[in-house]
């Protein structure tokens, strides 16, 4: 589920969101290539040329190998003069004309796999509110990434593999885990986007076990009788959605009305043969 394209998508937005909310002429960004020291610049917002476009930063070098060495937030107030840094990428950086750049590593999991830069074409310091800025389109990208792995390693753990049998109980229970704490991930997600994709991964968890739906349940009923299933109490199931445990009852009373059930289990049944539950 976690692509290359995948995260140039959550580069890409995060340089938008960067330039809008600091006035940042010029912001760009990219990857660290799987497997190679180096990061590689895939995407341009406000650039006059394609001077930085495809350009290989090797770790250490340059402002935004400094960062990735160094995992954290690096920049200079002059980039041609600095002696902070070390000017590999003088030439692309001169053609378009940049003076004063910051770059913030963006770090998922202890590991630095990508860094967005923002520029100006004057020789100033970069205010602590831009940096923050900087550092809060970065933590955007982290989040998302974090967010699509995890989706990735439930899937992984919970569909059928060539050598598993799909019929066994214990292959029941880790597609219910997982489409559990899918549905819990789903709500933290501010990027519509990929909301949709965790929620159509969800789908997929239900058709390994679910029939037609038919019966109309709230999002959040869902979620709650997902945990129900996985065998979650009210109050573990809270903290899991992040609602209050009275709110959970709520739900659960509501989803049991609509699917006539009397108790937990008899909604879970009822809510698994809607195909509305894995």
């Amino acid at each position: 589920m976690v692509t290359e394209a995948a995260g140039a998508d959550e580069m890409r937005g995060a340089l938008v969101r960067l330039r809008r909310s600091t006035g940042l002429p010029v912001a760009f960004g990219g990857l660290v290539e799987p497997g190679r020291p180096r990061l590689r610049i895939s995407e341009l917002s406000g650039t006059r040329t394609l001077a930085l476009s495809s350009l290989a930063v090797s770790t250490g070098s340059g402002l935004g190998g400094r960062a990735v060495a160094l995992g954290r937030p690096c920049a200079v107030p002059d980039y041609p003069s600095s002696r902070r840094i070390s000017h590999e990428y003088d030439a692309p950086v001169a053609a378009e004309g940049l003076r004063s750049v910051l770059a913030v590593p963006v770090v998922v999991r202890r590991r630095v796999r990508g860094v967005l830069y923002g520029a100006l074409r004057a020789a100033q310091p970069l205010g602590d509110r831009t940096l923050s800025a900087a550092v809060e389109a970065a933590r955007d990208v982290e989040q998302a990434l974090v967010v699509r792995e995890e989706a990735r390693d439930l899937l992984a753990a919970a569909l059928p593999g060539p050598d598993r049998d799909p019929g066994a109980a214990r292959e029941r229970e880790r597609v219910r885990e997982a489409h559990a704490a899918l549905r819990a991930l789903a709500p933290r997600i501010a990027d519509a986007a990929l909301r949709a994709e965790l929620l159509e991964a969800c789908g997929l968890l239900v058709a390994e076990g679910g029939g037609p739906e038919g019966v109309g349940l709230a999002p959040r009923e869902v979620d709650v009788l997902a945990c129900v299933a996985a065998g979650a109490t009210n109050a573990v199931a809270a903290g899991r959605l992040g609602l209050r445990p009275e709110t959970v009852k709520g739900y659960l009373r509501s989803a049991m009305r609509k699917l006539g059930a009397r108790t937990r289990g008899e909604a879970v049944a009822a809510a698994r043969r809607a195909g509305l539950l894995p």
